[in-house]
């Protein structure tokens, strides 16, 4: 399992991952879960794994957050 930091710009789209750190930008408005769920489908992305392998662990209200990667998930 890997965690990492993540810090999120709203209205950009893209993700920079630099050590333990991804920056990614989301389109998508912080209300209802609909940029977690962006932010997650990024980093599975990128990542390329499944979106159940990316699981967040603490940040859900915050623009700073933490998540976990499974490699097997």
């Amino acid at each position: 399992m890997l965690f990492y930091k993540v810090s999120v710009s709203f209205h950009r789209d893209y993700i920079k991952v630099k050590d333990d750190l991804i920056e990614v930008g989301v389109m998508a408005k912080p209300q209802k879960g609909e940029a977690n769920a962006e932010i997650i489908k990024k980093i599975a992305k990128h990542f390329q794994v499944s979106r159940s392998a990316v699981k967040l662990v603490s940040g859900e209200k915050s623009r700073n957050k933490i998540v976990q990667i499974s490699q097997t998930g």
